[in-house]
């Protein structure tokens, strides 16, 4: 290939360009550097645009070295630019190289607009996939922006709350603040609307430590979902791994997004929250063979993506959307790395889950724990303090425990056995101890602490928990695939209806669970994650697959809020800050073992469980008698999932009540035994 490029007299410098870094980097003379790696490409052109659509220049990058392409552009804060990348064109090989497409940067900070699904931006013909379409796709895509990357951050320091107190709140940019009249209509939904006093007051309140925010990467609208009115809304089709996404900015879609997203860091840090990202490394919007071609497919294919070794135009893929990246190739393991230190020192957050996370450790076929990947999470000091939470399963492989120990990761069994044990399944009691006890099953034999769990009931894909107490099914109708899409598998129990209902009793019953599901989450071992919004009771309808309803089904209606629920809520998140006995980091064991921290399983009537008792499908009742060495104060938690109430015999100790899912709930003085109502729980604490 002829990589000998002239090199034009207007961007012509006494300093030479360089390889590194790569993107756009600003020079003081008004010119950039700018550094593009492709192994395959024989040229790379920069293309400079107005703010109309027209172009302004085209740059050819005219120096190559170890497979980056560099040169010097006449470029300054503002600029939008795109890529133009030609090559061979041989998709059986693998080889997508078009110049006719104009390509984002995978380095961009910012992007303005979005793509309009027109044939152009496919680097084939629709009815023949094998054919190179060379239309110009320019018109159609969306621009990279340079950006200035100054913003004052005053004395901005992150919590770097200590995973033993983090209480993770998983939400959405838009969606929280989308109906919420406290905030200036201006601004809601977006990044300023977040960083509102009213909205962080919300959060502060409730007293959870850390906000997770679904994908805030730049992505890309889905075309069949606006063919039918719908819009992509929880942000899993990632385009730009450095830029913020554009529609959650309220000052423009130029370089605005980036300072609003710093202001909105900045403001939740001074409120003692931290920032985590769920960020979608795994694949991106590009899809397969068939899919679009807007950048990584453009410049190098085969370095970017996982490609079927014996078929190489078709992508290995373990995501379900098309494509898996090639985290085994260099080039796509840098691009990840330098995005998430980017957006640690540039843009301050403080942790990441990682979507599909086991994908990333794919290499060849298998999950590998010494994956290059993690090798390199492992050693990067950058990364060192911040929070990385794994997503453990992608569509080939369910890896919970699997990951090393600097990981935290979400704890599946613990959402489904938790669920199970209160909705009456038989057989769920031995499971709900091993979750409460922080998973000892999962992660102690490998020297990983209760921390290494991140226990949830529900999160975004799935019920909210008030449709996990009002429905036997899912209902996604509004999706417009006739209800084939989301989790058929929900172990959900409406209670005996179907949806909302004025039967008084089955609304307390729900009411109960709603309660019991919480208190086991923020009582368990583990780092607890609440989804946005169940604090509030809000339902999606019985839709359990949301993905694409970016309006009033997934936004939060802060009118409708159940208030009694948010003040349990606060009770129970309060009471695990102020106790470090319900948070212990290392397992617990009998008390017989010797160990100061220690918790005692028994049944009803006082005695300690034992393997006949253990075995008893038929038993749905429990007693967790807990001591610690951080604290003097012993508790007392009793859990009834019959259908019936309880009497518990409590040990020689002085009760009183701390907590309980029923209101009804009292608790005399000095008692020896305790009533405890069907389907729900009482915790009591040592006077």
């Amino acid at each position: 290939m002829n990589r000998e490029i002239s090199v034009s007299s207007a961007v012509r410098s006494s300093r030479a360009s360089t390889p590194y870094p790569l993107g756009v980097s600003l020079r003081p003379d008004g010119t950039a550097n700018v550094a593009v790696y492709s192994e395959t490409a024989e040229s790379v052109t920069v293309v400079t645009f107005d703010e109309s659509g027209s172009e302004l220049e085209s740059t050819p990058l005219p120096e190559y070295t170890g497979h980056v392409f560099h040169g010097l552009v006449p470029m300054t804060v503002g600029t939008r630019y795109g890529l133009r990348v030609d090559g061979p064109w041989n998709p059986a090989e693998g080889l997508r190289h078009n110049p006719a497409k104009l390509l984002l940067d995978p380095y961009a900070k910012a992007i303005t607009g979005a793509v309009e699904w027109d044939e152009a931006v496919f680097g084939h013909h629709h009815d023949e996939p094998e054919t190179r379409n060379d239309a110009d796709s320019a018109p159609f895509m969306p621009r990279s922006v340079v950006v200035d990357d100054d913003f004052d951050w005053g004395d901005d320091e992150s919590p770097r709350v200590p995973l033993s107190k983090t209480v993770v709140y998983e939400t959405h940019v838009k969606g929280f603040t989308a109906l919420d009249a406290d905030v200036d209509e201006s601004i809601r939904g977006t990044y300023a609307g977040l960083a509102h006093p009213a909205a962080i007051e919300k959060l502060t309140r409730l007293g959870i430590t850390s906000v997770e925010l679904l994908p805030i990467h730049q992505f890309v609208q889905d075309s069949h979902l606006l063919e039918e009115g719908r819009r992509n809304y929880w942000g899993y089709n990632s385009i730009g791994f450095l830029a913020p996404h554009n529609e959650y900015s309220s000052t423009g879609d130029t370089g605005g997004q980036v300072t609003e997203f710093k202001a909105m860091v900045k403001a939740l840090h001074a409120a003692g929250l931290e920032v985590i990202l769920d960020v979608v490394y795994n694949h991106t919007a590009e899809g397969n063979h068939l899919g679009p071609t807007l950048s990584l497919k453009g410049i190098d294919n085969g370095s970017h993506y996982r490609l079927v070794p014996d078929e190489r135009s078709a992508y290995f893929d373990t995501t379900g959307t098309g494509n898996s990246l090639n985290v085994g190739h260099p080039a796509a393991l840098a691009l990840i790395m330098d995005s998430l230190r980017y957006w640690v020192t540039e843009m301050h957050v403080d942790g990441f889950r990682f979507d599909l996370a086991s994908t990333l450790t794919r290499q060849d076929e298998d999950l590998d724990r010494h994956s290059a990947f993690l090798d390199m999470v492992h050693q990067d000091p950058i990364l060192a303090p911040v929070k990385l939470i794994a997503e453990p399963w992608d569509t080939a492989g369910y890896q919970v425990g699997g990951f090393p120990a600097r990981w935290s990761e979400w704890n599946g069994k613990f959402r489904d056995d938790v669920r199970d044990f209160w909705r009456g399944t038989e057989g769920a009691l031995p499971a709900l101890a091993q979750r409460v006890s922080g998973s000892p099953d999962v992660y102690e034999n490998d020297r990983r602490p209760t921390l290494a769990s991140v226990n949830f009931v529900t999160a975004h894909d799935g019920f909210t928990l008030a449709d996990l107490t009002m429905y036997d099914e899912k209902h996604n109708e509004e999706n417009g695939e006739d209800s084939q899409d989301g989790e058929s598998d929900n172990r959900s129990w409406g209670c005996g209806a179907e949806g909302p209902t004025d039967d008084p009793e089955i609304n307390a019953l729900r009411d109960r669970q709603r309660r019991n599901f919480l208190g086991t989450l923020l009582l368990s071992a583990g780092v607890p994650m609440i989804l946005g919004g169940d604090e509030l009771a809000r339902s999606q309808g019985g839709n359990n697959n949301a993905y694409c309803q970016d309006n009033e089904i997934s936004w939060y209606d802060w009118e409708k809020a159940d208030d009694e629920l948010v003040a349990f809520t606060t009770a129970l998140i309060t009471l695990r800050r102020e106790h470090p006995g319900l948070r212990p980091v290392w397992y617990r064991h009998a008390e017989s073992d010797g160990d100061r921290d220690t918790v005692d399983f028994q049944r009803a009537d006082g005695v300690a469980m034992g393997d006949e008792d253990w075995n008893d499908g038929a038993s749905k009742s429990l007693a967790v008698l807990y001591k610690s060495s951080a604290e003097d104060t012993v508790f007392l938690w009793l859990l009834n999932a019959a259908e019936t109430p309880v009497e518990f015999t409590l040990p020689d100790e002085s009760w009183t009540l701390a907590l309980s899912s029923d209101p009804d709930q009292q608790v005399g003085e000095n008692p020896t035994t305790l009533l405890v109502r069907d389907r729900s729980f009482t915790l009591l604490q040592s006077v």
